[in-house]
């Protein structure tokens, strides 16, 4: 095959305009991003097919290669988030413990399907090659090994025996962080509820970004001015979001970007700082 298309950023510039479209540290993501991201990586799917049909593999390692690492990243990322859309679709509307139920049996829909392909996840997992000619390459059904085959005679020239079910694997991986993600989103409501239950009306509400209170929680946890330090950041992160009506999300995660920051590392604090002395000094000239 000519070497016109390098594969691995092709998947990269995929990632990049998905994170475009996405918050990936939000979990509630619309219905309308969600079939606008679909959407995207079907006509990529279709891109990468017309590469392919266009353009023979040099060799059956050539081929293996792509249909097991390759076309499986990409199918896999369009299979989640097609799952994303008929899990909100189809969850219903009721109390807490109908919402845990939803997400807790979509999960063991997930661990039955682990259970039904269990020889080929270990094979998939383990990285074992000796199976790739019957699993990874067009034309090749061998139906001792591929009892349960469907999609490769949907599109003969873009499909094998197994890639299909190798995208599967990685789509579900990401469905059971989203579902955990989902469910513990649900147990948040529950604490936050608690906790504002303590709280006085008021009316305040948090109006900055996100990652800034974050980055004040932090900075707090940091500080050790609750409970003389023995407050954990769990606590402090509660009470701000029950405090300031805000959802918070990971935001441990959002704790490594501020880190990951190349400057600034601190933007929402030092403007704090700077406003405060503003104030002082505008104070001053009264």
């Amino acid at each position: 095959m000519s070497n016109e298309i390098d594969f691995e950023e092709f998947i990269r510039n995929i990632d990049c305009a998905i994170y475009e479209k996405i918050d990936v540290d939000n979990w509630n993501i619309s219905i309308e991003v969600v079939l606008d991201v679909v959407e995207f990586l079907q006509q990529s799917l279709e891109d990468l097919r017309t590469y392919i049909v266009n353009h023979p593999f040099s060799s059956k390692e050539e081929e293996i290669y792509f249909f097991k690492h390759i076309k499986p990243e990409v199918l896999s990322r369009l299979l989640y988030f097609t799952e994303i859309y008929n899990t909100e679709m189809r969850k219903p509307h009721g109390s807490i413990e109908v919402l845990k139920k939803y997400y807790n049996d979509r999960l063991d829909e997930l661990t039955s399907y682990f259970e039904s392909n269990l020889d080929f996840y270990q094979y998939y997992r383990s990285k074992a090659t000796h199976l790739d000619y019957h699993y990874f390459v067009r034309g090749h059904i061998d139906f001792k090994l591929c009892p349960n085959c469907v999609p490769y005679d949907r599109d003969p020239e873009f499909s094998t025996c197994y890639d299909h079910k190798a995208a599967q694997i990685l789509a579900n991986d990401m469905l059971c962080i989203y579902l955990n993600k989902k469910l513990h989103g649900v147990d948040k409501q529950v604490i936050i509820a608690k906790s504002r239950s303590f709280l006085p009306e008021h009316p305040f509400r948090w109006t900055a970004t996100k990652i800034a209170a974050v980055e004040l929680g932090y900075a707090i946890y940091a500080a050790g001015v609750l409970n003389n330090g023995q407050a954990d950041i769990k606590e402090i992160m509660t009470f701000m979001e029950a405090s300031f009506q805000i959802d918070l999300g990971d935001y441990y995660r959002t704790y490594i970007t501020m880190k990951d920051r190349k400057k600034d590392r601190t933007s929402f604090l030092n403007s704090l700082i700077k406003s405060l002395l503003k104030k002082m000094d505008e104070d001053d000239n009264l």
